[in-house]
């Protein structure tokens, strides 16, 4: 028993030397209210008082993440196209690009959406039940182009995620763009589309990774393209139809996503997506909105969401700072609490506190350290170009972008908001895990990752007017860390030994 104990201590002692004998190379990243836009910081800290101690768990690690990234959407692929080519370049550059956001997770539509020039599909001929007269033709103007041109210059890829809105108005009970439900006499039709969608972008060499059922399936007021779906209906129409369909039709591997609208309305969904085996067979994950409220990004509904399903996916899939005609080349108006959102002026009583004015860079940075914390693997951001004006949109539905162009002048902004995106998509790569940690500063927000590299990833965000100093400690490795005011910081541990 002695020889036992003996054996134990010498494991752990010996443990105890790698870990402080091991080295990591640490770098600073830091975007802040006061002028810094990834601006690479001076390494190290010597002051030896600190507010806290961060100690970072490698040991402990739970989801995998997929990535972050935007969408593709005909607003921002027309802008592009309506560039110079340096600037189109220097923007795809900047998402895609090695020294950029490096994006690994995408979205684009199916069919138009409020951010396109006008409606449209890609089968307007009513009753066509075997799709003959299926074609992407308007695709082929901006949208194929643009996502071929992002392919040329990522060096790892991204992941891409197709989204429909609504199908061809003559599939729907209200025969409308707007709102109604498909018919079921078409539910066979809607599954062949989208097989159909796939095997047109395969002809580009696009090839995706997933698909979700419905843009917003609770609607959104009526106001622009959609298809009510409840969540009985859905769940059906995968388990019978596209599901199955897409199985005996090459599509075996692609992701399906079920919901793809806000939190607070998660556990509804996921009850009924996941009730049995066999409503879920088909359903790969689900996917989630963070238009509910200005601040809360609903934690519990998360833990909720993974705890139902812990093997499938949990992605968030689009967000931006929406009923706001963006600020041009003002970045002190993104850290200010002047932002409002489509429920500030008109959300139910009851509901108008989720709804305050905020500040935009911290809605960003904490919903995306909260989502990582509570489960979820990706984060999509929504449009990624959009003009001086919130569009083009042809509902006049005006919102931000992290990068603004005027394409009359040939002028490009990139908003705070692109550098935010930029601390997580370029840091925390696909295939990492999200890690342990314990903070006991509570006005510190932080989320790690170990990447497949085995580098670690600490982001904090310090929102007080004043810098913080805390103490990182990792594996029997410390490092004495200044946040300053009002910023965001990314920390690169990267093993030297």
């Amino acid at each position: 028993m002695k020889k036992n104990i003996f054996i134990i201590i010498l494991l752990i002692n010996s443990q105890m030397a790698y870990s402080q004998s091991k080295k990591w190379q640490v770098n600073y990243w830091e975007t802040s209210a006061a002028g810094n836009a990834m601006v690479e910081l001076n390494v190290g800290n010597k002051s030896q008082s600190t507010d806290g101690v961060i100690r970072i768990q490698p040991e402990l690690k739970f989801q995998k993440i997929l990535g972050f990234g935007g969408a593709f959407t005909e607003a921002t692929t027309y802008l592009l196209h309506k560039l110079s080519k340096a600037n189109r370049d220097k923007i795809l550059q900047a998402y895609f690009g090695d020294t950029g956001a490096k994006y690994s997770l995408c979205r684009t539509p199916i069919n138009s959406t409020d951010f396109s020039l006008d409606h449209y599909a890609y089968a307007m001929v009513p009753g066509d039940k075997n799709l003959k007269h299926f074609d992407i033709r308007k695709d082929e103007e901006h949208l194929i182009p643009a996502i071929k041109e992002a392919q040329k210059i990522s060096t790892d890829g991204f992941k891409l995620i197709a989204s429909p809105w609504t199908a061809p108005p003559w599939m729907k009970d209200n025969n409308h763009w707007v709102g109604g439900k498909l018919k079921p006499e078409y539910y066979p039709t809607w599954a062949l589309y989208f097989s159909k969608y796939l095997d047109a972008y395969k002809k580009h060499q696009i090839y995706f990774w997933g698909v979700t059922v419905e843009n917003e399936p609770n609607g959104n007021g009526n106001n622009w393209e959609s298809m009510l779906f409840s969540p009985q209906e859905m769940t059906q129409f995968v388990q019978y139809y596209l599901g199955p369909h897409l199985k005996i039709n090459g599509y075996k591997d692609i992701k399906i996503l079920g919901y793809d609208q806000n939190r607070a309305d998660l556990k509804n969904w996921v009850d009924e997506m996941f009730l049995t085996p066999q409503s879920s067979q088909y359903f790969h994950g689900t996917a989630i909105h963070w238009y509910e409220s200005t601040y809360d990004y609903f934690p519990d509904a998360l833990d909720y969401a993974h705890h139902k399903a812990p093997n499938k996916h949990l992605i968030q899939t689009e967000a931006c700072i929406d009923a706001e005609v963006p600020v041009w080349q003002d970045d002190q108006w993104y850290w200010q609490p002047n932002a409002t959102d489509w429920g500030y002026d008109w959300a139910p009583e009851h509901e108008r506190y989720l709804h305050p004015k905020y500040v935009p860079v911290y809605r960003y940075a904490e919903d995306i350290i909260g989502g990582l914390n509570h489960w979820v693997e990706g984060w999509i951001d929504w449009n990624m170009v959009l003009d001086k004006q919130g569009g083009p949109n042809w509902f006049k539905n005006w919102c931000i972008a992290p990068i603004i162009v005027d394409p009359e002048k040939d002028e490009v902004y990139f908003t705070p908001l692109y550098h935010v995106m930029t601390h997580f998509s370029r840091f925390i790569r696909p295939g990492a895990h999200r890690i342990g940690f314990s903070n006991i500063n509570s006005t510190l927000v932080v989320t790690a990752v170990e990447n497949p590299d085995k580098s670690v990833i600490v982001i904090l965000l310090n929102k007080e007017k004043n810098a913080k100093t805390v103490t990182l400690h990792l594996n029997g490795f410390s490092q004495v860390v200044t946040i300053n005011q009002e910023s965001l910081q990314t920390i690169t541990l990267k093993p030297s030994n």
